[in-house]
């Protein structure tokens, strides 16, 4: 081979995490995704601290964020259905339009001083069920719009997307309610909800390949059908062990903040912001070198690494002392981190039934949204008793135990997820 094309399939490698952006659609729809993101971001933080003003309790911040997540793992598997039956555009526009005019109300319920927390948490929670139902919507139209060749690209693609509207939502919230007060930062997250809409119209998306039967049936159906595919039952389980154990850092962000600088209000308000952005960049790190680490190990290889690496950077978080060495080890968490949720995903992209995707992919969703806040509930009181590193490290210690004792009494698991990752493998 000649310099030249050596250098040529270098450049074609360190592009591949871009390759997506070759196709029209997805560039649209990702371009309008991160507006959206970033206006969700905006109300997240604006709700949270206007939640924790009115009533200096932080139970109210947690049901808040319960309000906005939980609905994730209960109406997924109803938006998975819905996916396979009806058409996708008209329940994609529905489905930003209801969350767009859920912001409006939020909006208008706090200029007009109706904002009691309780009233708050309802509409969040509205919010997040419309969120939840066209969830499993957004990911089942991947096919129309990349290849089978660029899901792993595309996959972290959109998981980039969510983490840099994570770095720059919070930011802009900060400043618009500083400058323009809270209604502002909550109109600007309805507006944003258009720019999907707007997308969408110069989007061509297949009709849905599932049959027309009764809802039930089709959960049902849809349930044996991940059963039946032991790519997608594995990707499913492996999901809801990883979101139970490794998942809770992120819910314990401001915990660890307050480890680490031994309490002060500003303090650990700097150092959450800290934490949360350098955990954002990382994962945006971690999604962009996805892709040509995938060309150049496999698939399937770099998963199981990522497996392996993640309980052992998690350690490394946990036992941090100082602000800096918590920040530069949740960096490296984030990265790992992504690169575990877009291999698992893209397992279930790839060995999903066509009829079946929609449901598939939302029984993933259910794993992720009930295992990672039961985690959190469960390592929050165990914080308590024995510490923040503590706790970090034994549930990191758990999660590579259990995973070394399904790879050794298990091994079929293990293969049916790294295959399931390499089948439609680039060459």
């Amino acid at each position: 081979m000649s310099t030249d094309g050596r250098a040529g399939t270098t450049r074609t490698r360190g592009l591949a995490s871009l390759r997506p952006f070759r196709y029209r659609g997805f560039a649209l729809l990702w371009i309008a995704g991160l507006v959206s993101t970033i206006g969700s971001w905006m109300q997240t933080v604006a709700v949270g601290a206007l939640v924790v003003a009115q009533s200096g309790q932080a139970t109210w911040a947690v049901l808040v964020a319960a309000g906005a997540f939980l609905p994730i793992g209960l109406l997924s598997p109803v938006g998975g259905a819905l996916a396979d039956r009806l058409p996708r555009r008209p329940l994609l526009v529905i489905g930003n339009l209801a969350a767009a005019a859920t912001a409006v109300l939020l909006a208008a319920a706090v200029a007009t001083g109706h904002d009691s927390p309780a009233g708050l948490v309802v509409l969040v929670t509205l919010q997040g069920s419309a969120s939840a139902l066209i969830g499993p919507f957004q990911q089942a139209i991947l096919p129309d719009l990349v290849p089978r060749s660029e899901f792993l690209a595309a996959i972290s693609l959109n998981s980039a997307q969510f983490n840099l509207g994570r770095i720059a939502g919070p930011a802009l919230a900060g400043a618009t309610v500083a400058a323009f007060g809270y209604p502002v930062a909550f109109v600007a997250n309805a507006v944003s909800f258009l720019a999907v809409v707007v997308a969408l119209a110069f989007v061509r998306l297949a009709p849905p390949a599932g049959r027309s039967d009764r809802l039930l049936a089709s959960l049902w159906s849809g349930l044996a059908a991940a059963r039946g595919e032991p790519s997608c039952r594995a990707a499913i389980g492996t999901i809801a062990v990883v979101a139970f154990f490794a998942s809770p850092f992120i819910a314990l962000v401001p915990v660890m903040a307050h480890h680490l600088t031994h309490g002060g209000a500003r303090a650990v308000a700097q150092t959450t912001a800290l934490l949360t952005t350098a955990q954002g960049a990382g994962a945006v790190a971690g999604a962009l070198c996805l892709a040509p680490l995938a060309n150049r190990l496999g698939r399937g290889r770099l998963l199981g690494w990522s497996l392996v690496l993640l309980p052992m950077v998690l350690i490394a978080y946990g036992v941090s002392r100082r602000p800096w060495q918590g920040a530069a080890a949740i960096f490296v968490v984030g990265l790992v981190y992504i690169w575990v949720l877009s291999g698992l995903s893209t397992v279930v992209q790839l060995r999903a039934p066509e009829a079946y995707r929609g449901r598939i992919l939302a029984f993933f969703l259910v794993a992720l949204g009930v295992a990672y806040p039961i985690g959190s509930l469960v390592q929050g009181p165990v914080i308590d008793r024995i510490g923040m590193a503590w706790t970090t490290a034994g549930a990191a210690a758990l999660l590579s135990l259990i995973m070394a004792a399904v790879a050794f009494w298990r091994p079929g698991i293990a293969r049916a997820i790294t295959a399931g990752s390499d089948r439609g493998q680039a060459s």
